[in-house]
């Protein structure tokens, strides 16, 4: 249930629609729903704007399946991430209204639609090698919501590629870098532009790169202003975030 879900169900209440009974039994069910393998976070719409996502890497397609079902009696859109080909196929025969994003291994239900943002998300890459992390982050941000403007293989061996296009950085309200390797993309775009950098390391390398902790490292310890850093091929969590923080700047701070 979200936000607007939740004042209509109690305005019902208040002019006699549906019982005060009747409200308490649905407000019960609010918080979360325990189906033994799983505790859905419905409360979670409310608390954050943002339905709970299904991570599925681990989880038995069984379960997922059960999960998305339920998920489904309140008409949210839905977003499960590190998904394969065969969730897809599974979810697909419960429901209609399913897209499968295979190079950014996720699955969108979407059961209403979502305005977009006037503020963009751009999204880098180091090279095409990043690129499915990349997509991970792109997909959520636009699924939550985001304008999303993708800019790949614009990496530092070739850093006339990424300064070419500086008029479209600079237009950015949030900017997402994934780069593998020694991960310097990061820094580069955090001395060119006046937005928060989000800074997303990926696996992408030789040996010494040590499976992204090179590039990791490289981020945290960055010597230009304003980047963050999510974990290693973490492209959900960058898209996440830049979604909050573009929310910010598209309805204004008012705590």
């Amino acid at each position: 249930m979200n936000e607007e879900a939740l004042k209509k169900l109690l305005e019902k209440i208040q002019t006699g629609e549906i019982t005060v009974e009747e409200g308490i039994r649905k407000l019960k069910v609010l918080p979360f729903e325990d189906l033994g393998y799983a505790k859905i976070d419905y409360h979670r719409n409310i608390r954050t704007g943002y339905p709970e996502v299904i991570f599925c890497q681990g989880k038995k397609l069984e379960h997922i399946v059960g999960i998305v079902k339920k998920m489904l009696e309140r008409e949210n859109n839905i977003l499960a991430t590190r998904a394969t080909p065969e969730v897809y196929e599974a979810i697909k025969k419960i429901t209609g209204d399913v897209e499968y994003h295979e190079l950014a291994r996720i699955v969108v239900v979407k059961r209403r639609e979502i305005k977009k943002s006037k503020g963009i998300v751009l999204v880098a890459t180091g090279g095409t090698a990043d690129v499915p992390v990349a997509e991970e982050a792109a997909v959520t941000a636009e699924v939550l919501g985001n304008t999303v403007d993708r800019l790949y293989d614009v990496g530092v061996a070739g850093i006339h590629r990424l300064l070419m296009n500086s008029e479209r950085l600079m237009r950015a309200r949030v900017i997402i870098a994934v780069a593998g390797m020694e991960g310097a993309l990061a820094s580069v775009i955090g001395g060119l532009v006046d937005s928060p950098v989000i800074a997303v390391p990926t696996s992408v390398g030789y040996g010494a790169n040590f499976h992204g902790l090179s590039a990791l490292l490289t981020m945290l310890n960055s010597c230009a202003s304003g980047i963050g850093v999510v974990n290693i091929d973490n492209g959900f969590g960058a898209g996440y975030l830049a979604s909050m923080i573009n929310k910010i700047g598209e309805q204004g701070y008012d705590k």
